[in-house]
């Protein structure tokens, strides 16, 4: 069943894009990661141009991240005062981001960086997980305990305003996570990702957070991170679709609640290493679309439809992304919000309702 995407002036198969958001959906709740660095490689093989692929799926991460964060809200798992620290930074990387995606999309090589970009971040990030997945497996194969140290001083931890986080119980230099944010935001503004990927690690090894606080924080950043960028690529650029964000947040919300479930049942270890795998599959598909495919993708030909031709939801969508792009921002924040609320009410609703089933049931 094919639509017509009334920003991104291309056709598209409502089933197939739901299909592959749900998928990747299964897989960020399977690896307890966002999938935005699966989902807009995929979505700009699919053909969507990266200038319309990046703002949409981090408008997708957005209301993913509303509902996640929500549940860690409920069970106050999660560090404000850090959280705030990491989004100062996040401002500031993030419109060092959007300058320079507005410099590379001027030169006309925007779409080369962002997949060099991809493919070596995810080649790298890969490899490492399968180096330390299959050590891991080795360890447990041989019956082999390590004892590691709880916190590992380096330069960052030396620089001053130092500052007390009561929640994470830390007393830590307000630069570590200003830094932090800076790196993440840049990263999200440039290519579309959340970010989770890198704040996690880095809250573990570098800022030495509590793990049960780690994960409600990173969502808690990745919320205002996301909705940032949300709003400065619809006022820059007016390239938030909010047809196609609908289906990828309906997909993704769906798949990440039947990853997670699935997750339960699975080695922690075999995932890792399985997700490394699919990180470097990912990178040499990447690599070889860069370098070696000649083929022209016949989506990338953008369709001009006449406004007065579109149905009235589409027709209304295009006026106010040309019209009021601040507006329609904000308009591509509060639906990608109510749809994490609904997802995260939906699952909430699902699990007492297997429960009071489970006592009647008794």
């Amino acid at each position: 069943m094919e639509i017509y995407l009334p920003i991104v002036q291309v056709h598209i198969d409502v089933i197939f894009i739901l299909f592959v958001s749900f998928a990747v959906g299964v897989l960020s709740g399977l690896f307890g990661v966002g999938g935005g660095f699966l989902m807009t490689p995929f979505l700009i093989f699919l053909g969507i141009p990266p200038v319309y692929a990046v703002p949409n799926e981090i408008n997708n991460i957005l209301a993913t991240s509303v509902s996640g964060s929500m549940t860690h809200w409920f069970k106050n798992t999660l560090d404000y005062k850090m959280g705030l620290m990491i989004i100062i930074g996040g401002i500031i990387g993030t419109i060092i981001g959007i300058l320079t995606f507005s410099f590379f999309k001027e030169t006309g090589k925007l779409s080369l960086i962002i997949s060099l970009s991809y493919m070596y971040l995810l080649a790298i990030i890969g490899t490492l997980m399968l180096i330390e997945g299959a050590s891991e497996l080795d360890r447990a194969r041989k019956k082999i305990i390590l004892k590691k140290k709880l916190h590992t001083h380096y330069w960052i931890h030396g620089l001053p305003l130092k500052l007390r986080f009561p929640q994470s119980r830390l007393y830590e230099s307000a630069f570590t996570p200003i830094i932090l944010g800076v790196l993440v935001g840049f990263v999200a503004a440039l290519i579309g990702v959340g970010g989770a990927f890198l704040m996690v690690p880095a809250m573990i090894y570098l800022i030495g957070m509590p793990i049960k606080l780690i994960p409600g924080t990173s969502l808690f950043v990745t919320v205002f991170i996301s909705a940032l960028v949300t709003i400065l690529h619809a006022f820059n650029y007016g390239s938030i679709d909010l047809i196609l964000v609908i289906i990828l947040v309906i997909g993704s919300i769906i798949g990440v609640q039947v990853g997670q479930k699935i997750s339960q049942y699975l080695d922690s270890s075999h995932l890792k290493t399985l997700f490394a795998m699919l990180l470097c599959a990912v990178a040499v598909a990447i690599a070889y679309d860069t370098f070696f495919y000649e083929g022209i993708r016949q989506i990338e030909k953008t369709e001009i439809v006449n406004i007065e031709n579109l149905n009235f939801f589409s027709k209304f969508f295009s006026r106010l992304s040309e019209n009021n792009p601040l507006l329609y921002g904000a308009l591509a924040i509060l639906l990608a919000i109510l749809l994490g609320i609904l997802g995260a009410g939906g699952r909430k609703l699902l699990s007492r309702y297997k429960y009071v089933f489970l006592i009647k049931k008794n």
